[in-house]
């Protein structure tokens, strides 16, 4: 029997409560409710798909349907506790990445799903776009060698706009957006060993006077460097501030031993030296495959295929953005708890 499902949230913004619905519809699944405190949210929903059932609370949303996955689509300072509650109903839960904003609410979570014994799941849908798939294909052939280090960066100079992801207090700060894509494609890649220890940098306070949030405002830009044990590190920038834009340089530098992997959303180059010549590659991405999460969940929640995007996965990243943070803030380097 198809699985029913619902999300909790159906911001405008991205229309992203259509779009998970839509998705998990393609993947054999009932869109049955939703749940948004905007009423005028809650008529489109019923607009965009007519006879849906919509709540304005969770707690009704639960208790008078029998969905057996809810999605959780809102601000990241409300996953956690939103997941939990539907968790502790012996719901199935996807969220939203980040997962969470501090690796406490992860681990809260993630017992949770194996005290009521339900699938728990992070949207790591990017997981399947083209450009990871097509770093994933040529550096598994061996085009770059043995990979010790991958830069991830994303902005430039700009004030950033005034909405929630701006606010550090409801996004988990500036890393916390683009961050987390930038982390899972580059833990997809490095396979590391245990997490040793995080570095995190960060500069506030220069757009603080444009925004309404006060010091509540994310950082104007804000970087960390993870280490491994393996030996292997990454790095992570995240700005608003620099004026040599990021995007130049890709969105990942993914550097090995016989060359480096530039990774660009709609195109790879490739730098490698022959001796004493240089020689450059280039070449077109792979095409997104993204519909591929929800197909695993479905599989997944019937038993036919083990979970790709498991709790633990969605996790790393967590932990890492939840280190740097910390660091940040004390000044140092910040040993992981966890492997």
């Amino acid at each position: 029997m198809a699985k029913k499902v619902a999300v909790i949230g159906y911001g405008a913004a991205f229309n992203m409560g259509r779009h998970h619905l839509r998705e998990m519809e393609r993947a054999g699944m009932v869109p049955t409710a939703v749940c948004d405190l905007d009423k005028e949210r809650l008529k489109a929903a019923r607009q965009d798909f007519p006879g849906i059932k919509t709540y304005t609370r969770v707690a009704s949303l639960l208790s008078k349907t029998d969905v057996d996955l809810v999605t959780v689509i809102t601000p990241h300072v409300a996953h956690a506790p939103l997941a939990l509650q539907c968790l502790k109903a012996g719901r199935a839960v996807v969220i939203e990445k980040p997962m969470t904003i501090t690796t406490a609410q992860c681990d809260r979570l993630i017992a949770e799903s194996e005290k009521q014994g339900v699938l728990l799941s992070t949207y790591h849908n990017r997981h399947w776009d083209g450009h990871i798939l097509k770093a994933m294909e040529l550096i598994g052939s061996g085009e770059i060698g043995e990979v010790y280090k991958i830069e991830a960066h994303m902005g430039g100079w700009g004030q950033p706009r005034e909405w929630w992801r701006t606010q550090r207090s409801i996004s988990g700060g500036i890393l916390y957006d683009w961050g987390v894509h930038l982390l899972e494609y580059a833990l997809q890649i490095l396979q590391p060993s245990e997490l040793v220890e995080v570095s995190g940098y960060a500069k506030s306070g220069f757009w603080q006077d444009s925004l309404p949030y006060g010091d509540d405002t994310n950082e104007d830009e804000a970087q960390l460097t993870a280490r491994f044990k393996d030996g292997r590190w990454l790095s992570l920038n995240v700005s608003h501030l620099d004026s040599h834009p990021k995007n130049e340089r890709g969105v990942l530098e993914i550097t090995g031993t016989k060359g480096t992997y530039i990774m660009h959303f709609d195109r790879f180059i490739i730098r490698k030296h022959e001796g004493t010549e240089l020689t450059i590659r280039e070449g077109k991405n792979a095409p997104s495959e993204g519909q591929k999460f929800y197909n695993n969940i479905a599989a997944a929640l019937e038993g036919k295929e083990e979970l790709i995007i498991t709790p633990q996965w969605a996790r790393r990243p967590v932990h890492i953005l939840d280190l740097a943070v910390q660091s940040a803030q004390k000044g140092r380097a910040v040993p992981a708890k966890y492997a």
